[in-house]
């Protein structure tokens, strides 16, 4: 069943990225350009799935989880960064991310991790 994935990244490039990887799973896709914008899409859109950036200027991936957590506790979000930090990947599954997936985006595991939290 399609359903609605929003994607939280700073970078447009990223963005574009995931959403060639998606698109034809038939999903609709929704972006956000920074943590406080992708609380504001999560709230007006009530996403299935989101796909949220760790590193992003105002607010970051870590606080636009919380937000979001805090918002909807059974809420769906993945996690994406280059950065290999073991301590935000647990920080970020402590606070309720359901994944973690690392840039250069794997098409296999970013669609792994849609079928898997849809």
């Amino acid at each position: 069943m399609a359903g609605k994935i929003l994607l939280v990244d700073d970078a447009a490039f990223m963005r574009m990225m995931l959403k060639k990887i998606i698109a034809p799973t038939g999903h609709e896709l929704l972006e956000a350009v920074d943590g406080s914008d992708g609380v504001a899409k999560y709230k007006e859109n009530k996403p299935n799935l989101v796909f949220c950036d760790i590193v992003m200027p105002n607010v970051d991936g870590i606080e636009c989880l919380k937000q979001i957590m805090a918002l909807d506790s059974n809420a769906k979000v993945v996690m994406c960064s280059s950065i290999g930090q073991q301590t935000v990947v647990n920080d970020a599954i402590k606070i309720g991310a359901r994944d973690f997936i690392v840039k250069p985006f794997d098409a296999a595991k970013v669609l792994e991790a849609v079928s898997k939290n849809m």
